[in-house]
């Protein structure tokens, strides 16, 4: 059985779309997986398994990538074909059964409409998958010991950022804690990151350094993690981190972080139009500390 999965160009949505794949791969012991996505989410499916193959969609003017993706994908017959995009490109392949996710927004979070695709009751929960090469790696970079408070200061767009000061207060009100920084490759990235870094001096830097699943081990080393909504949050949560998601501008009726141990802080404001400079260290390090204490984790050795 082949199984072809077209999933988001950005990384937070094809985090969250790994539920779905991990219902599928359970439902199709004996499938075969092909999954096309953006080049930044690639790497989360490297260590998937019964993987054949990873297309990456390179958006192009005029919608051209779509011609490209049906050229990659149209000698195979595929048995089930699952279109996440909306688009019509499925239509134009050999499948036996077809399943393709409605575009645009609607009310509801991201899970759920994912759940809708396939009709399932339950939304089924995002998954990361590692390797032991990831998780020695893991290991070398935050030694076991002290407790590590994972932060993620970077956001796709600046109104999203909370500010780098209040990332630095929070990691001294929590001082048994070593700081490690997250953050994606690329100089957006570097910059973003930067301010806290400067603020944090002992802080272990990871931000560009890590492959996804890497990232993916290092945050199951983390005994919390706070970010920004961004795709590595989602990542965070679907790693089984406690994770905190630091919404302002930002729905986090659509996008809160969905894992085992997960809470939000929302900036005071108009729904979808807070700011982020809004949003109290006061605020984030009670709903950090219910959080751990829901779990029955401390920040402590």
């Amino acid at each position: 059985m082949r199984i072809l999965f077209i999933t988001a160009t950005r990384l937070g949505d094809a985090v969250l779309s790994t539920g779905l794949l991990d219902h599928l791969l359970a439902a199709h012991p004996q499938a075969r997986f092909t999954v096309a996505c953006g080049p930044v989410a690639a790497g989360l499916f490297a260590r998937m398994p019964r993987l054949d193959r990873v297309v990456k969609v390179e958006k192009r003017r005029l919608d051209l990538h779509w011609l490209s993706l049906w050229a990659e994908l149209a000698a195979t017959k595929w048995d089930l074909a699952i279109d996440l995009r909306g688009s019509a490109l499925t239509f134009f392949l050999r499948a036996g059964t077809r399943a393709i996710m409605r575009g645009g927004r609607r009310p509801g979070h991201r899970l759920t409409h994912l759940a809708g695709v396939l009709d399932l009751p339950a939304p089924p929960l995002p998954v990361v998958w590692t390797n032991p090469a990831d998780e020695a790696r893991a290991t070398t970079l935050l030694p076991p010991g002290r407790p590590i408070l994972g932060l993620g200061p970077t956001a796709n767009w600046d109104g999203k950022i909370w500010p780098a000061a209040r990332f630095a207060a929070l990691a001294a009100a929590m001082p048994d804690a070593v700081p490690a920084i997250f953050g994606g490759p690329g100089p957006a990235e570097r910059a973003a990151a930067a301010p806290v870094l400067a603020a944090l001096p002992h802080a272990i830097d990871l931000v560009g350094q890590l492959s996804l699943p890497e990232a993916a081990a290092c945050l199951q080393c983390c005994r919390l993690f706070v970010g920004n909504d961004s795709g590595l949050m989602h990542l965070a949560a679907a790693a089984g981190t406690p994770t905190l998601g630091l919404f302002g501008p930002s729905q986090a009726g659509e996008y809160a972080p969905a894992g085992r141990a997960t809470e939000i802080a929302v900036a005071e404001g108009p729904p979808g139009q807070a700011r982020m400079q809004d949003l109290p260290v006061e605020a984030v390090l009670k709903a950090a500390l219910a959080l751990l204490d829901r779990t029955s984790l401390k920040l402590t050795a």
